[in-house]
């Protein structure tokens, strides 16, 4: 009977020392998952940052984080939990990169076409001046190729990136945007 007894204690503790063990197993994991959470968070601050300055660095940042979304979905869905919202672009943030883009190349747009009326006033005014100089007329002409190149590359960089924001942006608000 002394030896059931014993027996059955020392199954007992065994049992207790494994429950212990797996506990701490247990914590020592979570500890490294929010390690890693923390050097995620941490990886992407600049992202962040970068992407309310520039929408265009969001372009080169989202594919890192889709990437990295893949390989530590845990970390990431703790991330999204304590944002409250998609870490670390939420629909606002790509919504705004757009938004800012799309202002950027407005108040781009205004100014480029009053820099260039400006140069060509001038030179209108001095081939007025001059009664219809070659030479001048040459420099207006060079001008107005000058405005529309500049234009042109610039168009093109715009309606890139535009199109690249969109295709990262939330479907109900692409779908939106489309009509």
């Amino acid at each position: 009977m002394l030896l059931v007894l014993s027996a059955l204690i020392a199954a007992g503790v065994v049992a207790w020392a494994c429950l212990q063990i797996a506990r701490e197993l247990k914590a020592a994991r979570e500890q490294v998952a929010q390690g890693r959470a923390l050097q995620i968070l941490t990886a992407f601050v600049p992202a962040v940052g970068a992407a309310h300055t520039d929408p265009r660095a969001l372009l080169v940042w989202q594919p890192l984080a889709r990437m990295a979304r893949q390989l530590f979905p845990d970390e990431f869905a703790a991330l999204d939990r304590a944002s409250g919202a998609t870490f670390p672009f939420s629909d606002e943030i790509v919504q705004a990169a757009h938004a800012r883009w799309t202002a950027d190349w407005l108040a781009w747009e205004g100014t480029h076409d009053a820099d260039f009326k400006l140069k060509a006033t001038t030179l209108e005014h001095e081939l007025a001046a001059s009664g219809g100089s070659p030479i001048v007329r040459a420099r207006l002409d060079a001008v107005e190729r000058e405005k529309l190149d500049r234009y042109q590359r610039r168009y093109e960089e715009y309606i890139r990136v535009s199109k690249a924001l969109q295709a990262v942006m939330p479907e109900p608000f692409r779908d939106s945007r489309s009509k």
